[in-house]
């Protein structure tokens, strides 16, 4: 009897974690002292742990716990030293601090960047474009401050917002930072980076003309979409040349007001507005890139839709709707191996030539995970062994 060409000595879940280089997990465990004074359940226990339960989904601390001793013997293959019990997994997720899982997740980055990045879009604007955005995700028990009105009953959801920055060229977050949903998204444009080299992406709900100004004066481009109730003066009105896609309706250079404290500046800026035909709406886009042809700041802005797709992606694929703990940190260590199970799926969807949609990827590995198949070979041609077999059975049939 023929054996599956895809079988192999490692199960699917050993070859995800093998991803994971092992001076990843320990140069992040020295810097962070997360194992300081820890005997048995280490980081890269947890780390293990906790990445299961994003590949399969678990939804509960005894879901993770039971499903795990379950594979008692069956761990040398990836690296597991500890299997957890329901109180020694929430104990970690209580304890250890989520910053090693951040700085584990951002080391990967580092380490697959080649992988994940596509410069194509850079070496057209040749500059680098980052897009930035927030999602919250509701929490049953009020354990983050929430936004919205107080409901008739009195009990009011928590929620954590997750503040995001990706690079255009790649489909992971780049960075990430934790608040409460009740704070303004205005906390992120504190952290940027800012760099002559950049253009920031991001909707309307990051208008702020203090930080408008911080842009230009450091020479850093931005661009978004002005909020209907802007005040302004149109000083300058740009003709459109024939080449200019027929959808920029205009191209004006304006000037606003900034107010702080008691100083008033004036700022100018430009105001390109546009008319989407498919979506069949008009759009005004604020940005100081005054060299830049309109309509390619209008594409430019289109791109922001990346990152509502890697929200969308996240929370549809790993377990973000059921939190394991109760506190802030127990979510957060969730959150992170969440974008840590999505890198490495993504460096495998990269890596294959196969076109693979990403649920599809995520639901296979979910269904072999604890098979013994090599899985890029398997994902390659997995029709190979079907059409071996099929074959054998039409050359008997002839006898």
């Amino acid at each position: 009897m023929d054996k599956t060409t895809h079988f192999f000595g490692t199960s699917v879940f050993g070859q995800l974690i093998s991803l994971i280089n092992s001076n990843v997990i320990s140069d992040s465990v020295n810097s962070s002292k997360s194992d300081r004074y820890i005997k048995k359940f280490t980081t890269k226990d947890h780390l293990i742990s906790m990445l299961f339960c994003s590949f399969a989904k678990c939804t509960s601390l005894r879901e993770v716990s039971g499903a795990m001793l379950g594979l008692s013997g069956k761990t040398k293959h990836f690296q597991l030293n500890h299997i957890p019990k329901k109180s020694t997994l929430a104990d970690a997720n209580q304890r250890r601090e989520a910053d090693v899982f951040g700085k584990i997740y951002n080391k990967l980055l580092i380490q697959y960047g080649h992988v994940l990045s596509d410069s194509r879009i850079k070496e057209v604007i040749n500059k680098q474009i980052e897009i930035f955005d927030s999602t919250t995700m509701s929490l049953f028990k009020d354990i983050l401050k929430c936004v919205g009105r107080n409901p008739k009953n009195g009990k009011k959801k928590g929620g954590i917002k997750v503040h995001t920055i990706i690079n255009v060229d790649e489909t992971v977050p780049k960075l990430v930072w934790f608040t409460e949903a009740a704070k303004h998204d205005h906390i992120l444009l504190e952290k940027l980076k800012m760099d002559s080299n950049t253009i920031y992406v991001f909707d309307k709900g990051y208008n702020d003309y203090k930080a408008f100004r911080k842009f230009s004066e450091n020479q850093t481009g931005f661009v978004t979409r002005i909020k209907d109730n802007a005040v302004y003066k149109i000083t300058q009105t740009n003709e459109l040349e024939e080449q200019i896609h027929s959808g920029v309706l205009e191209d004006v250079i304006i000037e606003i007001t900034v107010k702080e404290d008691s100083f008033e500046s004036k700022l100018k800026l430009r105001k390109v507005r546009f008319y989407d035909r498919i979506l069949k709406r008009e759009f005004e886009f604020l940005t100081n890139l005054f060299e830049m042809r309109p309509d390619l700041i209008a594409a430019i802005y289109k791109l922001r839709w990346q990152i509502e797709s890697i929200f969308k992606q996240l929370k549809q694929n790993f377990p973000l709707k059921y939190f394991l703990g109760d506190n802030e940190n127990a979510i957060k260590i969730q959150i992170y191996c969440a974008l840590i199970a999505n890198l490495l799926m993504t460096v495998i969807q990269k890596t294959l030539k196969r076109n693979w949609a990403f649920s599809n990827l995520v639901s296979f590995c979910k269904i072999h995970l604890f098979n013994y198949i090599h899985l890029l070979n398997f994902l390659e041609n997995p029709d190979k062994d079907w059409q071996k077999v099929q074959q054998k059975e039409w050359q008997y049939s002839l006898f």
